[in-house]
């Protein structure tokens, strides 16, 4: 299903920048259903049917894509579910659309044109045949799949505009919600990304916002390891962090700039923010991060370099028996 929209700039309203309130739309991102050989990246089909059953069970409803656009900067008042489907495998069209096409869950498929019709892959009228379903949204996902940063910079653009030539070929149209290979990108790709898309995804954990930057927004990955019921149960439960500014924008470290400081500007509306945890995977061992205030700006000084190839960082907080989550990746490539 196409996307349709009216607006000015890409870039315009990035971060609404108030402390809104607002409720969030948490998104999941998955891979493979039923495809056991591959844990990582793979949901056996019963524990995804449960984890459907435990968003309605709580009373959540799932979220329209097409409203991530239209809508991004309205605070909602009741959060919203949005599920993302990467890559555009076989099992996902063979295994979970019957079931999301039954119970009417809309979601976004983001595929790579390479590899479409190969083996272990969807072809172009199952595509179809989910672009032109009431409840299928199709995302970009890049061309050739490849780690993109590790790309020249006419590399990387050539990759983006070769799969979107494609894409205009064979839907009519280019998607213009977008998501990182491997949600890794660096600043250039970032700002490319939003002169030619409205929406870009990373796979960094947290709930979006209204403040969050629109084009690098967050989904909690969910694997057969990070998909068990009770994790899921809770998970499906977090609220919103809102920030007004973290930094820093550049998200690729090298030997000049590893490890990074991050800063973290919060609302000073924000309730028990000095209760926050971090967490980080500096040094390759996940630890409790040291955490530095002055007034409602937090720092943290990593003790060690990331190990490449991802760096993460997660922080949650306990508002008076609410939880509260957001995280952020670095990707390191060294010189």
């Amino acid at each position: 299903m196409q996307l349709l929209f009216v607006t000015n700039s890409n870039s315009e309203g990035n971060n609404s920048k108030y402390y809104s309130g607002d409720r969030g739309i948490l998104s999941l991102m998955y891979h493979r259903f039923n495809e056991n050989k591959y844990p990582s990246t793979n949901i056996k089909m019963n524990i995804f049917r449960e984890q459907m059953k435990i968003v309605k069970n709580l009373n959540y409803k799932f979220y329209d894509p097409k409203l991530l656009i239209e809508k991004f900067n309205e605070p909602k008042a009741e959060k919203k579910i949005l599920i993302t489907i990467d890559d555009g495998f076989k099992s996902f069209y063979n295994e979970a659309w019957p079931f999301l096409r039954e119970k009417k869950i809309p979601f976004i498929l983001f595929v790579s044109t390479e590899p479409v019709g190969k083996k272990g892959y969807m072809n172009w009228d199952e595509i179809k045949e989910i672009d032109n379903s009431e409840f299928g949204h199709i995302g970009h996902h890049s061309h050739s799949h490849e780690y993109l940063i590790d790309m020249s910079e006419e590399e990387f653009i050539e990759d983006i505009e070769t799969s979107t030539k494609i894409f205009k070929d064979k839907l009519g149209y280019s998607p213009l919600i977008f998501s990182y290979p491997f949600g890794e990108y660096s600043l250039y790709m970032k700002n490319y990304i939003s002169n030619n898309f409205k929406i870009a995804f990373g796979q960094h954990s947290g709930i979006i916002d209204i403040n969050k930057d629109k084009f690098e927004l967050p989904r909690f990955p969910i694997n057969e390891k990070y998909g068990e019921l009770k994790r899921f149960k809770s998970l499906i439960n977090y609220n919103p962090l809102e920030y007004k500014i973290l930094k820093p924008e550049e998200k690729k470290l090298n030997n000049q700039n590893n490890p990074p400081k991050l800063i973290v500007e919060f609302f000073k509306k924000q309730k028990n923010i000095k209760n926050i945890s971090c967490y980080s995977n500096d040094g390759g061992i996940w630890k409790k991060s040291n955490l530095k205030f002055k007034n409602n700006i937090m720092t943290i000084n990593f003790t060690e370099p990331f190990i490449p190839r991802r760096g993460r960082i997660n922080c949650s907080l306990n508002e008076d028996g609410k939880w509260r989550w957001f995280g952020t990746q670095f990707t390191i490539r060294p010189d």
